[in-house]
């Protein structure tokens, strides 16, 4: 008796659901053929504006959004000249700039920016058009965005577009926003700096590229180094990078552990390691001492030192 109480119940569910479901498609295709009608009549803001209805009010996405994430420019150009509004959001407050950065579609997100689109719109996440760029992985939608407004760089509750980019392993992405006076030392209080974050997800390239502009070397998440989180994850090749780069062996995190402490016994991680312990070699020292001495302008100043080629190969670690 009770499991047919139970069973009782949950059809009782379903069928609510369906009912609501089945409510709000009527509802959604009357307010579409009353919109068509307004359309077909001329009347394209009276169309704007029940269109909105539906968008913002029945649905959590509309054609527009749609139309953005697939890329289909003649749909969204369609659909902006019957009269959709280019800034409506989902409830999450997701914007068609949004999803036209989120898959890459450089050409959709010129022609929503070209309408009005707004640049640094705010998802609920704190998610902004230029992060969703960096997460495609898009150079192209970047400097566009960078060239319409786009805010580089935001307070530490905001997503962090560079933090997105070394997380990937878009480079290039990540170039461009420092360039753009992104800070490539910001530290994010749950990802800690570009740096940690990939030498967490092994992103090589990005940490190659992030030290020889000049990233700082031992500042990661709080008291765990880039150094910590190479050794953790295994990747000999970021830790002979680091190391190269002045890595301190000694620094400890808030376990009272040093990156050796965190290495596998008898891996290629520990022999990395144990190689490096002792004092570095007079040449290392005067290395780093001259690119410490240059600062972030090394890659860009070294080649105007008189100085003989192989030289200068040497301070940039070629």
């Amino acid at each position: 008796m009770e499991v047919t109480t139970i069973f009782q119940a949950f059809n009782n569910i379903y069928f609510a659901i369906f009912a609501l479901f089945c409510f709000k498609l009527l509802i959604k295709i009357s307010l579409a053929l009353l919109t068509h009608f307004y359309i077909v009549k001329g009347n394209r803001k009276e169309a704007a504006r029940i269109a909105e209805e539906i968008y913002g009010s029945w649905a959590d996405r509309s054609p527009l959004h749609e139309a953005a994430f697939q890329g289909r420019l003649l749909s969204l150009k369609t659909l902006m000249a019957q009269g959709f509004n280019v800034n409506i959001v989902t409830i999450d407050r997701v914007s068609a700039l949004h999803e036209a950065c989120l898959g890459g579609h450089v050409a959709c997100a010129k022609v929503l920016l070209e309408y009005g689109a707004r640049v640094n719109a705010v998802t609920v996440d704190g998610v902004t058009p230029l992060f969703n760029a960096c997460c495609s992985g898009s150079a192209a939608c970047v400097n566009m965005l960078l060239e319409h407004g786009a805010r580089p760089q935001w307070e530490n509750h905001y997503a962090s577009p560079i933090h997105e980019a070394a997380k990937r392993g878009h480079r290039e992405c990540m170039e461009i926003l420092i360039a753009n006076d992104v800070d490539m030392d910001q530290e994010d209080p749950q990802h800690g700096t570009p740096l940690y974050v990939a030498c967490m997800n092994q992103r090589t390239d990005c940490v190659k590229k992030l030290l020889e502009l000049g990233a700082s070397v031992d500042l990661g998440k709080r008291l765990d180094t880039p150094l910590h989180a190479a050794a953790r994850k295994s990747s000999a090749e970021i830790v002979n990078l680091l190391t190269d780069y002045g890595a301190s062996l000694t620094c400890r995190n808030s376990e009272c552990k040093c990156a050796l402490d965190l290495a596998v016994p008898n891996s290629s991680i520990e022999r990395a390691l144990l190689l490096r312990e002792g004092p570095p070699r007079l040449s290392q020292l005067c290395r780093l001492c001259i690119r410490k001495c240059l600062g972030r302008s090394c890659l860009y100043v070294v080649h105007k030192l008189h100085l003989p080629e192989q030289l200068k190969n040497f301070l940039l670690f070629r």
